[in-house]
């Protein structure tokens, strides 16, 4: 279905009835990133669970500490497999009544379902309310009209709560482990967030005049969000990947609140083991204006062989140095052109690649230089830090 904002000038479709841009990627970049745009994100769901024992409910199946959630604050949580591979993401707010879940669209009825089949004579109930609410995204507290006027966007109360999720992702959350330089973590200037606005209000709200309503496309987010190294399911996951391969301890696994399924597997990695892969930013080469695809292949930049000897120049003839053969590091994950930093991507490398060197992306016949920028690094995990015994009849000083 194709969204009220379509009527919008320039709306390009971003193949899921949203816009990725309105005619202008980079400057709608630049004003959602000041705070000054929203951007239509109604393709996404919406699930809530009720009842009174919604939140132990949840706290049991899932990765983040909800038990004692308080209204209006905001978490995201994980549904891992017994492996603890990433099954399911959820963006989570409670209003005291209703657990409000955000997802993507694609989550709406496999992770509905499974919730269902979970409720067993718990005092639950689980609704898809896709069809009612619609999500809006910004960078800021969605212009609030400010001087006793109405807000432009009519953001959803539910039991006096404003139905608004803000992303955890600027600092660690409690109960959190963050792999990445927190010193220079650039989600420390992430303000994103989403509001629930009722579907019947949508065709007033794409119908404000530019003037006062800017919009943004899906592609202004996306790069924004690379930016922030902010992992996202229908991205960044794949059917092996574990949280701690995409730093999404950070925000989503509490590793003290006791057990759920993939716990195990949890606290394994991160106390005596390493994650298999990791989450790097890649800030790619853009003098052949090509963007690589999601799922293009990483690989380790050639090398160029070494100089002819003289007996292979005898006669004039200087032979083309060989280049090795590029060897497979990992994949694009999502890719956007940035209005300041230009064509950057994520990527899931492997553990062992050298963090300091130079990377390719492949496009057809096209190697695209890339400079990793760590996000997880290879030392991630083997946090419990077993200490070294004294040799047996050290004398200790």
């Amino acid at each position: 279905m194709v969204s009220p904002f379509s009527s919008r000038d320039g709306f390009v479709d971003d193949g899921s009835g949203v816009a990725a841009h309105y005619g202008n990627p980079l400057g709608e970049q630049r004003l959602l990133a000041r705070g000054a745009a929203v951007v239509d994100l109604s393709d996404r769901g919406v699930l809530t669970v009720t009842g009174p024992d919604r939140l132990s409910w949840l706290n049991s199946l899932t990765s983040q500490a909800l038990v004692a959630l308080a209204p209006g604050v905001s978490t995201e949580t994980l549904l891992l497999d017994a492996n603890g591979r990433l099954e399911h993401a959820a963006r989570v707010l409670d209003d005291g009544e209703t657990t409000w879940l955000l997802v993507d669209r694609s989550e709406v009825d496999p992770l509905g379902t499974w919730l269902d089949r979970m409720r067993f004579m718990l005092r639950v109930e689980v609704a898809d309310r896709t069809g009612d609410v619609a999500t809006i995204g910004s960078m800021h507290d969605l212009l609030g009209g400010g001087h006793g006027a109405e807000p432009l966007v009519p953001v959803m109360t539910s039991h006096d709560t404003a139905l608004v999720w803000v992303d955890p992702w600027h600092e660690v959350t409690a109960g959190g482990h963050s792999y990445a330089d927190s010193d220079r973590h650039p989600g420390h200037d992430w303000t994103y967030r989403e509001s629930l606005v009722r579907r019947s209000d949508l065709d007033a709200l794409a119908a404000l005049p530019a003037e006062r309503l800017a919009v943004a496309g899906t592609l202004a987010l996306e790069a924004l969000r690379i930016e922030a190294w902010r992992p996202r399911l229908s991205t960044e996951v794949d059917e092996r990947s574990i949280p701690h391969e995409l730093d999404w301890m950070r925000s989503a696994v509490h590793l003290t609140k006791g057990c759920y399924r993939g716990q195990e597997t949890v606290a394994k990695v991160h106390n005596i083991g390493h994650p298999p892969r990791r989450l790097v930013m890649l800030h790619l080469d853009g003098s052949d204006g090509v963007l690589p695809e999601r799922g293009a292949e990483v690989v380790l930049a050639p090398v160029a062989g070494s100089a002819p000897d003289e007996a292979d120049t005898a006669g004039g003839a200087v032979p083309v140095p060989e280049a090795t053969a590029p060897r497979s590091v990992g994949h694009i994950t999502s890719v956007a052109l940035h209005h300041e930093l230009g064509p950057v991507a994520l990527a899931l490398v492997k553990r062992g690649t050298d963090e300091s060197a130079p990377l390719a992306v492949v496009v057809d016949d096209l190697m695209i230089a890339a400079a990793q920028e760590i996000v997880v690094p290879a030392s991630a995990g083997a946090a419990a830090g077993v200490p070294r015994l004294p040799r047996l009849g050290a004398v200790r000083r």
